[in-house]
C-alpha cells in the first residue's frame, strides 16, 4: 500500500489520524492536569486556614456563554458536513466571538473577586489563590482555542474544509467541546465545594 493511500485510509476511520492522536494526547493531558488542580484545593481546604469565597453571579454567564459557543461549533461542523462553507464561515465568527466574549467575562469575574476582596496569593485564605488559578489555566486553553478557530477559519477561506476534509473542523470541534465541558466541571465544582 502506498504512503499516501494509508494516510488516507486513516482520515477515513480505518484508523486514528496522526493530528488527532495529538489532540487526543492533549486533552488528556489538560484533563489529568485540572484534575490535580481540583484534588489539590479538596487537600488543602482540609488542612484548614481556608475561608469559603463566594462566586461572582457573573461565572453562571460565563457558563451560558461557553456552552452556546459549543451549539455554534457544532452548527459550524454541521454545515461542513454539508458543504455549506458560507455558514460553517458565519458560525466559526460567532463561536470565536462568544470566545472571546467568554474571556472578557472572565476578566470580569476576577474584578468582582478584586472588589470583593478576594486576591491571588492573598495569604490568609488560599481559596481565592485556587480560583485564580483554575479560571486562569482555564483560559489559556480558551486562548488556545481561539488560536484554533482563526486556523480552522483560515482553512475555510482556502477551501480546505468540505465534506471530504473534516479533520481540521473536526479536530477544533472536538477541543472546542472539551473546553466548554471543562468550564462546566469546573463551575460545578467550584459551587459545589465552597
Amino acid at each position: 500500500m502506498h504512503p499516501s493511500e494509508s494516510l488516507n485510509n486513516k482520515q477515513a476511520g480505518v484508523g486514528t489520524h496522526p493530528l488527532r492522536f495529538i489532540l487526543w494526547l492533549m486533552i488528556i493531558s489538560s484533563t489529568m492536569a485540572f484534575a490535580a488542580f481540583t484534588s489539590a484545593y479538596i487537600v488543602r481546604r482540609g488542612e484548614g486556614n481556608w475561608l469559603d469565597v463566594d462566586l461572582p453571579q457573573s461565572m453562571l454567564i460565563n457558563t451560558i456563554v461557553v456552552l452556546l459557543s459549543s451549539v455554534t461549533m457544532q452548527l459550524a461542523y454541521y454545515f461542513a458536513r454539508r458543504d455549506e462553507i458560507s455558514r460553517v464561515r458565519i458560525f466559526l465568527i460567532v463561536t470565536f466571538l462568544l470566545g472571546i466574549v467568554f474571556l472578557i467575562g472572565q476578566w470580569h469575574v476576577w474584578s468582582e473577586l478584586v472588589l470583593d476582596n478576594v486576591h491571588f496569593g492573598g495569604g490568609a485564605n488560599p481559596a481565592g489563590s485556587f480560583i485564580y488559578v483554575l479560571m486562569g489555566f482555564h483560559g489559556a486553553h480558551i486562548i488556545a482555542g481561539l488560536i484554533f478557530l482563526a486556523k480552522t477559519f483560515n482553512k475555510t477561506l482556502q477551501y480546505k474544509i468540505h465534506s471530504r476534509s473534516m479533520l481540521p473542523i473536526g479536530n477544533c470541534t472536538i477541543f472546542w467541546h472539551f473546553l466548554g465541558g471543562l468550564w462546566l466541571y469546573l463551575y460545578l465544582f467550584l459551587l459545589l465545594n465552597h
